[in-house]
Protein backbone atom coordinates (compact mmCIF):
# COMPACT_ATOMS: atom_id res chain seq x y z
CA UNK A 1 0.00 0.00 0.00
CA UNK A 2 1.51 3.27 -1.11
CA UNK A 3 1.62 6.07 1.88
CA UNK A 4 1.65 9.55 1.87
CA UNK A 5 2.07 12.29 4.67
CA UNK A 6 -1.35 13.90 4.47
CA UNK A 7 -4.75 12.99 3.90
CA UNK A 8 -6.32 13.45 0.07
CA UNK A 9 -9.56 12.63 -0.58
CA UNK A 10 -13.28 13.94 -2.19
CA UNK A 11 -16.59 14.67 -0.46
CA UNK A 12 -18.32 11.49 -1.39
CA UNK A 13 -17.35 8.14 -3.29
CA UNK A 14 -20.48 7.46 -4.54
CA UNK A 15 -20.16 9.69 -8.51
CA UNK A 16 -21.30 7.40 -11.37
CA UNK A 17 -20.00 9.59 -13.93
CA UNK A 18 -16.35 8.21 -12.20
CA UNK A 19 -17.19 5.29 -14.06
CA UNK A 20 -14.68 4.61 -17.11
CA UNK A 21 -12.40 7.84 -15.92
CA UNK A 22 -11.92 7.37 -12.76
CA UNK A 23 -13.27 3.99 -11.83
CA UNK A 24 -13.68 1.24 -14.35
CA UNK A 25 -16.49 1.17 -17.08
CA UNK A 26 -17.92 -1.84 -15.12
CA UNK A 27 -17.71 -1.10 -11.72
CA UNK A 28 -20.94 -1.30 -9.67
CA UNK A 29 -21.61 0.79 -7.01
CA UNK A 30 -21.12 -1.69 -4.07
CA UNK A 31 -17.20 -1.45 -6.29
CA UNK A 32 -17.10 2.38 -6.11
CA UNK A 33 -15.65 2.65 -2.08
CA UNK A 34 -13.09 -0.15 -2.84
CA UNK A 35 -11.87 1.59 -6.04
CA UNK A 36 -12.00 5.11 -4.50
CA UNK A 37 -9.95 3.94 -1.29
CA UNK A 38 -7.03 2.40 -3.84
CA UNK A 39 -6.31 6.16 -5.23
CA UNK A 40 -7.50 8.37 -1.76
CA UNK A 41 -6.58 7.73 1.59
CA UNK A 42 -9.29 9.73 3.15
CA UNK A 43 -13.22 11.07 2.02
CA UNK A 44 -15.41 13.22 3.70
CA UNK A 45 -18.95 10.81 3.86
CA UNK A 46 -21.35 13.35 3.81
CA UNK A 47 -23.78 10.41 3.95
CA UNK A 48 -23.93 10.12 7.64
CA UNK A 49 -25.05 13.93 7.57
CA UNK A 50 -28.39 12.79 6.37
CA UNK A 51 -28.91 9.18 7.56
CA UNK A 52 -26.63 6.64 10.02
CA UNK A 53 -26.34 3.77 8.05
CA UNK A 54 -27.01 0.40 8.71
CA UNK A 55 -24.93 -2.34 10.30
CA UNK A 56 -24.29 -4.00 7.15
CA UNK A 57 -23.63 -0.85 5.42
CA UNK A 58 -20.82 0.09 8.20
CA UNK A 59 -19.30 -3.68 7.82
CA UNK A 60 -19.34 -3.47 3.75
CA UNK A 61 -16.94 -0.08 4.24
CA UNK A 62 -15.13 -1.98 6.75
CA UNK A 63 -14.23 -4.50 3.93
CA UNK A 64 -13.72 -1.75 1.45
CA UNK A 65 -10.46 0.29 3.00
CA UNK A 66 -7.36 -0.27 4.24
CA UNK A 67 -6.80 0.24 7.77
CA UNK A 68 -5.00 3.25 6.72
CA UNK A 69 -8.04 4.72 4.90
CA UNK A 70 -10.02 7.71 6.89
CA UNK A 71 -13.87 8.71 7.01
CA UNK A 72 -14.21 12.21 8.15
CA UNK A 73 -17.87 11.55 8.84
CA UNK A 74 -20.16 13.99 9.54
CA UNK A 75 -22.46 13.94 12.57
CA UNK A 76 -25.82 13.34 11.65
CA UNK A 77 -28.15 16.87 10.85
CA UNK A 78 -30.39 15.64 14.07
CA UNK A 79 -27.62 16.66 16.05
CA UNK A 80 -25.48 19.36 14.59
CA UNK A 81 -28.82 21.53 13.19
CA UNK A 82 -31.91 20.34 14.23
CA UNK A 83 -30.88 20.25 18.24
CA UNK A 84 -27.51 22.12 18.14
CA UNK A 85 -25.67 19.98 19.91
CA UNK A 86 -28.11 20.02 23.04
CA UNK A 87 -29.74 17.53 24.70
CA UNK A 88 -28.33 14.67 22.16
CA UNK A 89 -26.67 12.41 24.11
CA UNK A 90 -28.94 9.10 23.18
CA UNK A 91 -28.82 10.48 19.59
CA UNK A 92 -24.72 10.55 20.25
CA UNK A 93 -24.19 7.33 21.83
CA UNK A 94 -26.25 5.48 18.72
CA UNK A 95 -24.62 7.06 16.28
CA UNK A 96 -20.89 6.16 17.54
CA UNK A 97 -21.92 2.86 18.18
CA UNK A 98 -23.13 2.13 14.74
CA UNK A 99 -19.38 3.57 13.63
CA UNK A 100 -17.34 1.79 16.18
CA UNK A 101 -16.50 -1.52 13.75
CA UNK A 102 -14.54 1.10 11.43
CA UNK A 103 -11.83 1.67 14.16
CA UNK A 104 -9.50 3.78 13.77
CA UNK A 105 -10.38 4.90 9.91
CA UNK A 106 -12.95 6.88 11.88
CA UNK A 107 -9.70 9.65 12.91
CA UNK A 108 -11.65 12.59 11.96
CA UNK A 109 -15.41 12.96 12.81
CA UNK A 110 -16.29 16.07 11.44
CA UNK A 111 -18.72 18.41 13.48
CA UNK A 112 -20.26 20.78 10.57
CA UNK A 113 -22.76 23.56 12.25
CA UNK A 114 -25.24 25.58 10.61
CA UNK A 115 -24.70 29.64 10.20
CA UNK A 116 -28.09 29.17 12.88
CA UNK A 117 -25.31 28.61 15.84
CA UNK A 118 -23.91 31.62 17.46
CA UNK A 119 -21.19 32.27 19.39
CA UNK A 120 -23.60 32.50 22.55
CA UNK A 121 -23.98 28.47 21.78
CA UNK A 122 -20.13 27.88 22.20
CA UNK A 123 -20.81 26.13 25.80
CA UNK A 124 -22.75 23.30 24.62
CA UNK A 125 -20.22 23.11 22.00
CA UNK A 126 -17.67 22.97 24.42
CA UNK A 127 -19.84 20.45 26.42
CA UNK A 128 -20.81 17.94 23.50
CA UNK A 129 -17.30 17.85 22.96
CA UNK A 130 -16.02 16.86 26.34
CA UNK A 131 -18.70 14.29 26.19
CA UNK A 132 -17.00 12.61 22.98
CA UNK A 133 -14.57 9.63 23.09
CA UNK A 134 -10.90 10.48 23.36
CA UNK A 135 -9.91 7.89 20.87
CA UNK A 136 -10.80 9.62 18.06
CA UNK A 137 -9.94 13.38 16.20
CA UNK A 138 -12.47 15.84 16.12
CA UNK A 139 -12.97 19.35 13.67
CA UNK A 140 -14.97 21.67 13.84
CA UNK A 141 -16.40 23.87 10.97
CA UNK A 142 -18.69 26.96 12.03
CA UNK A 143 -20.35 29.40 9.69
CA UNK A 144 -21.81 32.10 11.90
CA UNK A 145 -20.06 35.62 10.45
CA UNK A 146 -19.18 36.65 13.59
CA UNK A 147 -16.85 33.67 14.22
CA UNK A 148 -14.62 35.35 11.29
CA UNK A 149 -15.32 39.15 11.66
CA UNK A 150 -15.34 39.78 15.75
CA UNK A 151 -11.95 39.62 16.43
CA UNK A 152 -12.77 38.84 20.50
CA UNK A 153 -14.79 35.77 19.35
CA UNK A 154 -12.74 34.60 16.94
CA UNK A 155 -9.77 34.59 19.24
CA UNK A 156 -12.37 32.80 22.11
CA UNK A 157 -13.59 30.24 19.23
CA UNK A 158 -9.98 29.54 18.67
CA UNK A 159 -8.76 29.07 22.25
CA UNK A 160 -11.49 26.74 23.17
CA UNK A 161 -10.79 24.17 19.82
CA UNK A 162 -7.05 24.77 21.15
CA UNK A 163 -7.93 23.54 24.87
CA UNK A 164 -9.81 20.93 23.58
CA UNK A 165 -6.93 19.68 21.24
CA UNK A 166 -9.76 19.76 18.39
CA UNK A 167 -9.11 21.13 14.86
CA UNK A 168 -10.85 24.01 12.61
CA UNK A 169 -11.76 23.26 9.46
CA UNK A 170 -10.93 25.51 7.08
CA UNK A 171 -13.49 26.39 4.42
CA UNK A 172 -12.82 28.34 1.70
CA UNK A 173 -15.31 28.74 -1.51
CA UNK A 174 -13.83 31.31 -3.13
CA UNK A 175 -12.72 29.36 -6.61
CA UNK A 176 -16.24 28.95 -6.83
CA UNK A 177 -17.80 31.79 -6.19
CA UNK A 178 -15.75 33.46 -8.77
CA UNK A 179 -16.56 31.17 -11.51
CA UNK A 180 -19.55 32.11 -14.15
CA UNK A 181 -23.03 30.17 -12.97
CA UNK A 182 -23.46 28.58 -16.59
CA UNK A 183 -24.18 25.47 -15.43
CA UNK A 184 -26.67 24.36 -13.54
CA UNK A 185 -24.40 22.14 -10.84
CA UNK A 186 -22.31 25.27 -10.48
CA UNK A 187 -25.24 27.68 -9.68
CA UNK A 188 -26.49 24.76 -6.80
CA UNK A 189 -22.53 25.21 -5.50
CA UNK A 190 -22.66 28.77 -5.14
CA UNK A 191 -26.18 28.93 -3.46
CA UNK A 192 -25.10 26.07 -1.19
CA UNK A 193 -21.67 26.83 -0.12
CA UNK A 194 -21.38 30.29 2.02
CA UNK A 195 -18.86 33.03 1.50
CA UNK A 196 -17.18 33.71 4.34
CA UNK A 197 -13.66 34.85 4.85
CA UNK A 198 -10.69 32.33 4.58
CA UNK A 199 -8.46 32.39 7.97
CA UNK A 200 -5.74 30.23 8.46
CA UNK A 201 -6.47 28.98 12.48
CA UNK A 202 -4.56 25.85 13.02
CA UNK A 203 -6.02 24.92 16.60
CA UNK A 204 -4.89 21.32 16.50
CA UNK A 205 -2.15 18.47 14.99
CA UNK A 206 -4.44 17.85 11.52
CA UNK A 207 -6.03 20.94 10.42
CA UNK A 208 -8.61 20.12 7.83
CA UNK A 209 -9.02 22.06 4.75
CA UNK A 210 -12.52 21.41 2.54
CA UNK A 211 -11.54 23.53 -0.84
CA UNK A 212 -14.95 23.90 -3.11
CA UNK A 213 -12.82 24.57 -6.86
CA UNK A 214 -14.03 26.38 -10.01
CA UNK A 215 -15.49 24.10 -12.09
CA UNK A 216 -12.59 24.73 -14.78
CA UNK A 217 -9.56 23.17 -13.85
CA UNK A 218 -6.99 25.30 -15.28
CA UNK A 219 -8.73 28.07 -12.85
CA UNK A 220 -7.92 26.47 -10.04
CA UNK A 221 -4.22 26.90 -10.20
CA UNK A 222 -4.36 30.13 -8.81
CA UNK A 223 -6.17 29.20 -5.84
CA UNK A 224 -4.35 26.18 -5.60
CA UNK A 225 -1.18 27.53 -4.83
CA UNK A 226 -1.17 29.55 -1.67
CA UNK A 227 -2.60 26.09 -0.09
CA UNK A 228 0.11 23.76 -1.70
CA UNK A 229 2.34 26.18 0.05
CA UNK A 230 0.71 25.65 3.15
CA UNK A 231 0.39 22.12 2.88
CA UNK A 232 4.03 22.17 2.72
CA UNK A 233 4.50 24.30 5.71
CA UNK A 234 1.97 21.98 7.90
CA UNK A 235 4.04 18.57 6.96
CA UNK A 236 7.37 20.77 7.62
CA UNK A 237 5.95 21.32 11.24
CA UNK A 238 4.79 17.27 11.50
CA UNK A 239 1.38 18.09 11.17
CA UNK A 240 -0.92 15.65 9.32
CA UNK A 241 -3.34 17.84 7.11
CA UNK A 242 -6.42 16.68 5.53
CA UNK A 243 -7.04 18.16 1.97
CA UNK A 244 -10.42 17.53 0.97
CA UNK A 245 -11.73 18.87 -2.88
CA UNK A 246 -14.80 19.81 -4.40
CA UNK A 247 -15.76 20.75 -7.65
CA UNK A 248 -19.43 22.09 -8.61
CA UNK A 249 -19.92 18.48 -9.68
CA UNK A 250 -17.57 16.78 -8.51
CA UNK A 251 -16.51 15.44 -11.68
CA UNK A 252 -13.75 16.33 -12.05
CA UNK A 253 -11.94 15.79 -8.41
CA UNK A 254 -9.81 12.84 -8.98
CA UNK A 255 -7.64 15.30 -11.82
CA UNK A 256 -8.20 18.01 -9.52
CA UNK A 257 -6.14 15.70 -6.64
CA UNK A 258 -3.71 14.83 -9.22
CA UNK A 259 -2.96 18.50 -10.16
CA UNK A 260 -2.90 19.33 -6.13
CA UNK A 261 -0.39 16.33 -5.01
CA UNK A 262 1.82 16.91 -8.40
CA UNK A 263 2.19 21.00 -7.03
CA UNK A 264 2.84 19.40 -3.76
CA UNK A 265 5.71 17.14 -5.00
CA UNK A 266 7.87 20.30 -5.79
CA UNK A 267 7.47 21.73 -2.71
CA UNK A 268 7.86 18.62 -0.84
CA UNK A 269 11.22 16.74 -1.31
CA UNK A 270 11.04 12.61 -1.52
CA UNK A 271 6.57 12.81 -2.05
CA UNK A 272 6.12 9.32 -3.68
CA UNK A 273 3.52 9.37 -6.96
CA UNK A 274 -0.02 8.83 -5.99
CA UNK A 275 -1.08 5.67 -7.41
CA UNK A 276 -2.53 5.01 -10.73
CA UNK A 277 -6.50 5.63 -11.53
CA UNK A 278 -8.51 2.32 -11.36
CA UNK A 279 -9.42 2.67 -14.73
CA UNK A 280 -5.82 3.17 -15.93
CA UNK A 281 -5.05 -0.66 -13.91
CA UNK A 282 -7.24 -2.20 -16.86
CA UNK A 283 -5.81 -2.83 -20.04
CA UNK A 284 -7.84 -2.07 -22.49
CA UNK A 285 -9.43 -5.10 -24.80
Amino acid sequence: MYSIPYYLGAPLWAVNEWKGDFYTKKAKPAEYLKQYAQFFNAVEGNTTFYATPSEAMVARWLESTPETFRFSFKFPRVITHEYKLQGVSAETKAFLERMQPLGQRLNGFLIQLPASFTPAMLQALAEFIQSLPSIYKYAVEVRHPAFFTDVSIRQHYNELLQSLNVDRVIFDSRPVHSAPAIDEATQEAQRKKPRLPVQLDTTAQAPMLRYIGHPVLEENQKFLEPWVAQTARWLEAGMKPYIYLHTPSNVQVPVLARQFHSMLQKRVEGLVDLPAFPTELVLPV
